[in-house]
């Protein structure tokens, strides 16, 4: 586990140093993760300028300025990704789906097995608000992470949400967000299913690369598939 490194990216509309309640519960999955011996990072998306669009390098693409190739390598190289935000008007944040699009902009990369470049990876989502939407939000992200190559292990979400609004925050004092039970049991279980999961598929070199490499489809490789099936 001691090699395993998780990359939180956190989608929250607030800049640094504002508080930002998805950072709580960030810090409190961090904890867990760290104390089973995994290295974390936080990004804070918003304290970059990040352009929106679905190419790795938008300055190729109109764009002044672009943080995303700065970040990406830290993306690259997580074997843990997290996405956590807010919930806002019962959707994620714009931030977060800002991340999930520059995601999806590697989604033709290969890695060094010639499998898409997230295959191998682990995924997870992270969410807070005061109004409903935690499983709409967590379904979206691992949606999205799985379509585009990250492995997604039992219980890979976590969240809180407080009275329909408005009503308080996490971190907001008598919120009872950090002493919620069922979202700290959660957010535990979660953490250790990707380290269960993450370090399982170090230890076996990752997906196999069988029936799943681009290029050999591209020369005329089918893996089983029939173009016309006898149907029985």
């Amino acid at each position: 586990m001691t090699t395993l490194k998780a990359l939180y990216i956190n989608t929250t509309l607030k800049r640094s140093p504002e508080l930002s309640n998805t950072g709580g519960l960030i810090d409190r999955s961090r904890h867990v993760m760290e104390s089973a011996g995994v290295s974390t990072q936080v990004i804070r998306a918003v304290d970059h300028n990040i352009a929106p669009g679905v190419y790795p390098d938008m300055r190729e693409h109109g764009w002044d300025d672009d943080a995303w190739p700065e970040l990406w390598p830290l993306v690259k190289d997580a074997d843990i990704l997290i996405v956590a935000g807010p919930i806002w008007l019962g959707d994620q944040s714009s931030e977060s789906r800002k991340i999930i699009e520059r995601l999806y902009a590697h989604s033709g990369q290969t890695n060094d097995k010639g499998q898409y470049v997230f295959y191998g990876k682990v995924g997870g989502a992270l969410v807070t608000g005061n109004e409903d939407g935690v499983k709409h939000v967590a379904s979206n992200i691992l949606y999205s992470l799985q379509h585009v190559g990250y492995t997604i292990a039992p219980q890979a979400d976590a969240g809180w949400i407080g009275e329909a609004g408005p009503g308080p925050s996490y971190l907001d004092e008598g919120s009872g967000g950090p002493e919620n039970d069922f979202t700290n049991r959660n957010t535990t279980f979660m953490a250790h299913n990707l380290i269960h999961l993450a370090t399982m598929l170090n230890a076996n070199g990752g997906i196999p690369a069988e029936g799943n490499v681009p290029a050999e489809w591209k020369d005329g490789k089918r893996f089983g598939f029939d173009q016309n099936p006898e149907y029985r």
